[in-house]
């Protein structure tokens, strides 16, 4: 019915002589609910109708160009309608054809799923067949001499656009992907060269023929195309960089330019690679990375590794020798090359939801890599290129802030924050407590440590926080202002560590340069009672086993107390003595001396203030029940749940959710 009715719709507008907007919107209100016009076939009753004459219909015309310009209809179903017309001895219709074709064959794409790309490729390759059959019928007519003229004009005007088709690298790669899936098709293709083939002779040494000759050359080469093209990428891709840079950006973001930059250096000299070329594999390869990269800190990982940390490796191989042209020069052409790979650039800037290119433009010209003429002609060519591709900023990314431009905000901040750092707050410790608490809001954190560990700055980064947290930092007596923020800035140093050494290893904590005798109180913990991957943790280890004295108070404060004294309580002995606590109160629980609410009561207790408690408490307990049977651990995982659930209440410290 709907067919039915699509065609007295487009009947009734002929009648009444809507124009072309006023079709669409009247259209529009006939089919509501978002008829899709593809389903119901719209480019092809609006062909049939307009080609029923000798001439073309103009207004029915009218309405399909419309369509098309507002993409009401797809271009696959516009040429599948198109190749269904067969009476070429009305050149006025062919012609009305030919016209429809020019305003979108240099620029075909399609939109939605990969059904819709496939139908695209067959309906070209369902065109180029209409072409060979509409060249074939005007090169035999050729023959007739009082039809000659009229025929000679048809066929320049079929094989010009046929021509314009071909000369696509991309109509030429849909076609081959058509032929892939249809062979039946391909060889009505080569039926229908054949035919054009024996009435060519008719046109003698015209321009004409040399035309025809081209366009059959180039269909012939599309089932080559694959095999011709892997060639080219041999001398063009070089995977080795690529491996690389990828290798590089995915395990050792915080790891020295100089050795990658040697690496880089040799596979160049080795495979002889072109400089441009060269630094265009560095970029597709960082391109990759940043689209292929699971979402979080792995993403932030690379965005950091692309904008900060491959600028500085290119600033390095700038001081190798790289033949006559300036390596400037060479960035720039990488980057002229980069800019034909839109489909890389497009998927980039979708995942990270703005112009990567502009970004990393702008930073390689901050870091002298491109001067400012070619920064600025390259970035109006990629916006150019970006307006005429579809919009890729979804509405649920409009008010999500780009991690590119949040990374390269974020690397003075680490180097402003080095400085505060460096400061000496042993007299008032409020001021640093306000930095640290703002790193810990939203993810500022892993921002900076991403931005830290791509400029080399980690390792001196964690450093500071490893003295923050020692017991050494206050000169000042305790008094009941200063406890509580004493324990904050132990306790958020100790948990920002601890998330260094899992994001980013813990080798990047660990320093060469102790004095014998002064290994900080975090660096001893990290080593022996930190869990990480390939460690086994032994919980009957010395550093489990502190003085007991100070263990026995630990636990009558724990039970006993409503809430922890914060002004008397050095937290280092505190989070080295918690593991032989738990096991005393796990033994009390297990012997029936201490109730289930007991527990409740002393796991509140220690992830109600200081957060790095709970932490060691857990650490101990994963290797404790590690030892267990799987019969007797029920009271241990219970007690590892309760620890690790936050408590919800008001009588906690400062930045309690954020910790």
């Amino acid at each position: 019915m709907k067919v039915v009715n699509l065609k007295q719709a487009i009947l009734q507008a002929w009648k009444e002589r809507w124009s072309d907007y006023q079709w669409a919107i009247n259209m529009k209100r006939f089919f509501p609910r978002g008829a899709t016009w593809d389903i119901l076939n719209l480019a092809e009753a609006l062909l049939e109708q307009a080609m029923i004459g000798p001439s073309p219909n103009p207004l029915i015309l009218s309405y399909l160009k419309y369509a098309i310009s507002s993409q009401m209809v797809s271009y696959s179903t516009v040429l599948t309608a198109i190749s269904k017309f067969d009476d070429f001895s009305r050149d006025l219709c062919v012609q009305s054809l030919l016209e429809i074709m020019d305003m979108f064959c240099d620029r075909l794409s399609c939109h939605g799923k990969a059904e819709e790309c496939i139908s695209l490729c067959r309906a070209l390759l369902s065109s180029l067949t209409w072409f060979l059959r509409c060249a074939t019928f005007y090169a035999e007519k050729v023959k007739d001499p009082l039809e000659q003229a009229a025929a000679e004009n048809q066929l320049k005007m079929c094989l010009e656009r046929l021509e314009k088709v071909l000369s696509s690298t991309k109509n030429r790669a849909l076609i081959h992907i058509a032929k892939l899936e249809e062979a039946s098709s391909w060889s009505t293709v080569e039926q229908s060269l054949v035919k054009l083939g024996e009435h060519l002779n008719n046109l003698g040494r015209s321009p004409l023929r040399s035309q025809a000759d081209d366009c059959v050359s180039l269909i012939k080469s599309i089932p080559t195309m694959l095999s011709v093209h892997s060639e080219q990428l041999n001398k063009t891709g070089f995977p080795t960089v690529h491996a690389v840079v990828l290798l590089e950006g995915t395990m050792n973001l915080t790891g020295e330019t100089q050795p990658l930059v040697e690496q880089l250096m040799m596979v160049k000299r080795m495979q002889r690679i072109p400089s441009p070329l060269f630094v265009l594999e560095i970029w597709k390869a960082c391109f990759v990375g940043l689209i292929e990269c699971p979402e979080g800190t792995e993403e932030l990982k690379w965005t950091a590794f692309t904008f900060l940390k491959m600028p500085q490796v290119l600033v390095k191989l700038k001081k190798y020798p790289q033949g006559d042209k300036d390596f400037t020069e060479d960035v720039n052409c990488a980057f002229e090359f980069l800019l034909k790979l839109t489909p890389l650039l497009d998927k980039a800037d979708q995942r990270c939801n703005c112009n990567c290119m502009s970004l990393l433009l702008q930073e390689c010209s901050k870091q002298g890599l491109l001067s400012e003429a070619n920064m600025n002609n390259l970035i109006d060519k990629r916006a150019a290129d970006k307006e005429n591709s579809p919009s890729l900023k979804s509405a649920e990314n409009a008010n999500i802030q780009p991690n590119p431009g949040l990374i390269l905000r974020a690397e003075p901040t680490v180097t402003n924050i080095l400085k505060t750092m460096d400061a000496d707050h042993s007299k008032s410790p409020e001021g640093l407590l306000g930095v640290l608490g703002h790193m810990l809001s939203g993810k500022s954190l892993d921002l900076l440590l991403a931005a830290a560990a791509a400029t080399g700055k980690l390792k001196s980064f964690a450093r500071k926080f490893v003295n923050t947290e020692s017991p050494k930092v206050f000169i000042s007596p305790p008094s009941a202002k200063s406890g509580p923020v004493r324990a904050l800035l132990f306790d958020i140093s100790f948990l920002m560590l601890c998330h260094v050494a899992q994001t980013y290893g813990s080798e990047v904590i660990l320093s060469d340069s102790n004095p014998p005798g002064e290994v900080p109180f975090f660096e001893t913990w990290m080593l022996t009672c930190m869990p990480e991957e390939g460690k086994i943790l032994n919980p009957d280890h010395p550093c489990f086993r502190p003085d007991s004295t100070k263990v026995e108070s630990l636990v009558a404060l724990l039970n006993n107390s409503s809430e922890m004294k914060l002004v008397q309580m050095k937290w280092h002995e505190v989070c080295l003595s918690i593991s032989a606590a738990i096991l005393e109160i796990l033994n009390a629980w297990e012997n029936g001396v201490l109730t289930f609410e007991s527990i409740q009561k002393i796991t509140d207790n220690i992830k109600g203030k200081v957060c790095s408690m709970a932490v060691c408490a857990v650490a101990w307990l994963v290797a404790h029940v590690r030892m267990l049977g799987l019969d007797e651990r029920e009271k241990s995982l219970q007690m590892i749940r309760q620890l690790a659930t936050p408590l919800y209440g008001e009588n906690t410290l400062q930045f309690y959710n954020e910790r």
